[in-house]
């Protein structure tokens, strides 16, 4: 028998209900002609995107090959299963994988997203996955960061938990959704940071926000402002929607750098509307009359951090991702968070191994 959910995620969902008509309504359009600064959209070779999908496939494909088919939900690599591969893709480099226990001696530190802390007793960011990178040499934590709060809020739990950690740390951030925008807030804020993450790998981030954030009614965020009806406390001063407005992200983007020694790497997902989660189909058809690449939440032209190296697209919508949800111990993954059947494990691997690989320093020339 599928027992039923604890009340906190029964009145959570009641909310979600509320929300999603909200979602799918007329955005305002008054308000984003006059508060979203000027932005254009380029193909990545007209940015300053590095473009590291050619080797990315590669480590992913060794580490499949390797150990990973035997890991939860193996699909291929060299299709579009796992990683979309679009007509811009390079040729692989043909450089061999190293694939032995990691000697780099990083700290993979895991931010979540939007309404995580909510849900933590169903699921939460790569559960699935942090024994396998356990296994293969990196040690992890997770930074419990408010569900609801905004980004300024979290940015200073991010910045305790990493200052916490030891002198000498490597960490590497592992972000999601608006962990993304969280972190980013904190290591421009606390540039003293610097000492200790080495780089920031977003995966599904919400780095230019998302125009769901402004289709929802001011009624509706005045609401939440001061519901209990969520089992987590509710935004300080402004709920975390506010923080991935259009118009809020662009104009941090505009007048904020992130510190010169952090290297950030960008996972952009997204999925067709037959792989959509049930419960995020109505968004997905909202942001599809725009770009139909989205994960259900973010645009993947969205998703891709300034300055960062992409490393692909993975065909998963925005809770697929990241976020493991089992349909056969929960009434609500079996009937709105469906389509979760993604290679998780995998995909964090190989993110690892690509930084670690980035992060290396090159071979020594001999001298003749």
């Amino acid at each position: 028998m599928i027992p039923r959910p604890p009340p906190g995620l029964r009145a959570a969902c009641l909310v979600l209900g509320l929300l999603l008509p909200a979602a799918c309504a007329a955005p305002p359009v008054e308000r984003a002609l006059i508060t979203t600064p000027a932005s254009v959209l380029l193909p990545i070779e007209r940015t300053d995107i590095a473009d590291g999908r050619a080797r990315f496939r590669e480590i992913y494909c060794a580490v499949r090959a390797d150990h990973g088919a035997a890991l939860p939900f193996d699909r291929g690599c060299q299709d579009n299963a796992a990683l979309w591969r679009l007509p811009d893709e390079a040729a692989g480099t043909g450089r061999p994988v190293r694939l032995g226990p990691s000697r780099a001696g990083l700290t993979v530190m895991l931010v979540p997203g939007l309404l995580a802390e909510c849900a933590t007793d169903l699921s939460m960011m790569f559960a699935d996955a942090r024994a396998n990178l356990e296994a293969q040499g990196y040690h992890t934590a997770y930074i419990q960061t408010g569900g609801r709060q905004s980004a300024e809020s979290n940015a200073e739990v991010v910045h305790d938990a990493v200052m916490a950690m030891p002198e000498g740390s490597r960490i590497v951030l592992v972000t999601h959704s608006k962990g993304t925008v969280d972190s980013m807030q904190a290591l421009a804020s606390h540039p003293e940071m610097a000492g200790r993450v080495v780089a920031l790998v977003s995966v599904a981030g919400a780095v230019n926000g998302s125009p769901l954030a402004d289709t929802i009614p001011q009624a509706f965020a005045e609401f939440m402002s001061g519901t209990s009806l969520l089992p987590c406390p509710p935004g300080r001063h402004v709920e975390a929607a506010d923080s991935l407005r259009r118009s809020v992200r662009l104009a941090w983007l505009a007048t904020h750098r992130l510190p010169v020694g952090v290297r950030t790497y960008s996972l952009a997902a997204y999925a067709g509307p037959g792989d959509m989660a049930a419960i995020l189909r109505p968004f997905y058809r909202t942001l599809a009359e725009t770009e139909p690449r989205n994960d259900g939440l973010v645009m993947a032209s969205d998703a891709v951090i300034p300055g960062s190296t992409l490393l692909g697209y993975p065909n998963a919508d925005h809770l697929a991702v990241a976020m493991p949800f089992d349909a056969k111990t929960s009434v609500l993954a079996a009937t709105l968070f469906t389509h979760n059947d993604y290679p998780r494990a995998v995909l964090l691997e190989a993110a690892l191994r690509y930084v670690e690989e980035d992060l290396a320093p090159p071979p020594a020339v001999a001298s003749r």
